[in-house]
C-alpha cells in the first residue's frame, strides 16, 4: 500500500520554525515530483511548494518565499518542509502529496497524498 506520512507540526509562536517530514512507504519517491500543499480553516487546500525529482527545482507559492525551503533525500526516500519566521497565517493542515511525473511544472496531478499534519501559529 503506497502511504505518505507527515510529522512534525505542531504549535509555534509568530517567528518560530518547524521541520516538516513525509516520508513514503510502498513505494518510492525518486521518479516523482513532490509537493506540499495546506489547507487552513474554512479555506481551500492550496500549493505552498514542489520540488523535481531529476533536478531539484523548486517553486514555491508567493506567501511563503523566502521563509519556507523545500528539500528531498531520495536515499531515506523522504521529503522535507523547513518554515521559518512562521506566520499567523501559516496556521493550516499541511500535506506532501506524490505529483505525477518528475517536473513541478504545470501543477501535476497528485498520485499519493498524506494524512496531513497541524501546523498551528499562535502567540
Amino acid at each position: 500500500q503506497q502511504q505518505l506520512v507527515e510529522s512534525g507540526g505542531g504549535l509555534v509562536q509568530p517567528g518560530g520554525s518547524l521541520r516538516l517530514s513525509c516520508t513514503a512507504s510502498g513505494f518510492t519517491l525518486e521518479p516523482y515530483a513532490m509537493g506540499w500543499f495546506r489547507q487552513a480553516p474554512g479555506k481551500e487546500r492550496e500549493a505552498v511548494s514542489c520540488i523535481s525529482s531529476m533536478t531539484g527545482s523548486t517553486n514555491y507559492a508567493d506567501s511563503v518565499k523566502g521563509r519556507f525551503t523545500i528539500s528531498r533525500d531520495n536515499a531515506k526516500n523522504t521529503v522535507y518542509l523547513q518554515m521559518n519566521s512562521l506566520k499567523l497565517e501559516d496556521t493550516a493542515i499541511y500535506y506532501c502529496a506524490a505529483m505525477m511525473g518528475r517536473y513541478c511544472s504545470g501543477t501535476p496531478p497528485v498520485i499519493v497524498w498524506g494524512q496531513g499534519t497541524q501546523v498551528t501559529v499562535s502567540s
